[in-house]
């Protein structure tokens, strides 16, 4: 038994029993890739895989059985190599951290910064999707830190650790009709508008929906991205009502535009950073955590990472 025989079975099961597109991932051939798992098969005396004459169509019973074994024993090999090189350099390497394009754009930049200052010598990889993309790239170990306000804390393989909080604002062009009113503003006045905002599963938009659900209101939303710059963009136009995170928005740089607080009428949100559960942690990656979460310091990140879940 071998790592590289392991590591063909993982790739098979990742990519949906592909052999061609496993075997480019993992620098080899197609024959190389089959022969490290026959190879793997006889020596343990069962099929992994079920076959429909020498393709490969699903995982056997047995195989479902050991594939989280072979998870863990990948895991163990790239934390054992993370260790050695946290006690070789402590000071150098590669961080790879997945985030939301909000969290990119407006919670990152100076924790960022602050970070290269710290350890200039450490190669910092930003990765932008999806909540489930960011989830996705933790699990599959193409990132290292995953920052995120949706979808995180579904993943049972994850220890999600709460970070801040923050609440949505309404935008809108000077003059609109919403400034005129004394008092806060109502979800019953807003669906008067078009309304312009996230894309479902972005940005806190489940708190936005839910909201007027609960009032039995049915907002008529003419147009949704991920970006909030793309928003604010469309908002300018006079094309609708915006709904965005507050923390995207900045009275110098957004002059074009006029700010309502929204806190009374949406849920506040919560933003987590996650990793992957049982994965090593360099030294660097203790502090990209605790820069842009000061109380998240290594003695919280780890008791997190030996509990079920950080309590919020």
């Amino acid at each position: 038994m071998n790592f590289q025989q392991l590591r063909s079975i993982r790739e098979t099961v990742r990519n949906g029993f592909n052999l061609t597109d496993v075997a480019a991932i993992l620098h080899t051939s197609q024959p190389g890739v089959s022969r490290q798992i026959r190879e793997l098969e006889e020596e343990l005396g069962i099929d992994i895989f079920a076959r429909a004459g020498k393709r490969l169509t699903g995982l056997t019973p047995p195989g479902v059985a050991l594939l989280p074994i072979v998870e863990r024993l990948l895991l163990d090999s790239d934390n054992l190599k993370r260790a050695g090189q946290e006690f070789s350099s402590c000071l150098d390497g590669r961080l790879s951290v997945a985030a939301t394009h909000s969290q990119a754009r407006y919670a990152l930049p100076h924790v960022v910064r602050d970070f290269r200052e710290l350890f200039p010598q450490v190669t910092l990889h930003l990765h932008q999707g999806s909540p489930k993309q960011v989830a996705e790239m933790l699990l599959s170990g193409e990132a290292d830190i995953g920052v995120a306000t949706e979808a995180l804390a579904l993943y049972p393989q994850l220890v999600t650790l709460p970070c801040y909080r923050w609440t949505h604002s309404i935008i809108v062009p000077p003059g609109h009709p919403l400034l005129s009113h004394d008092a806060p503003v109502t979800l019953t006045q807003l669906i008067e508008y078009p309304i312009i905002t996230y894309n479902q599963g972005y940005t806190g938009r489940a708190h936005i929906d839910d909201a007027f659900a609960k009032e039995g209101l049915h907002p008529n939303v003419v147009l949704t991205a991920m970006d909030a710059d793309v928003i604010k963009t469309y908002v300018e136009l006079g094309m609708g009502v915006g709904i965005v995170a507050s923390i995207a928005l900045d009275p110098e740089r957004d002059q074009q535009l006029r700010i309502l607080d929204a806190r009374h009428l949406f849920e506040i949100n919560l933003t987590r950073l996650a990793v992957r559960r049982g994965v090593w942690l360099r030294g660097f990656a203790y502090k990209f955590i605790e820069t842009f979460a000061p109380t998240l310091n290594r003695e919280v990140v780890n008791r997190a990472l030996a509990q079920a879940h950080l309590p919020e």
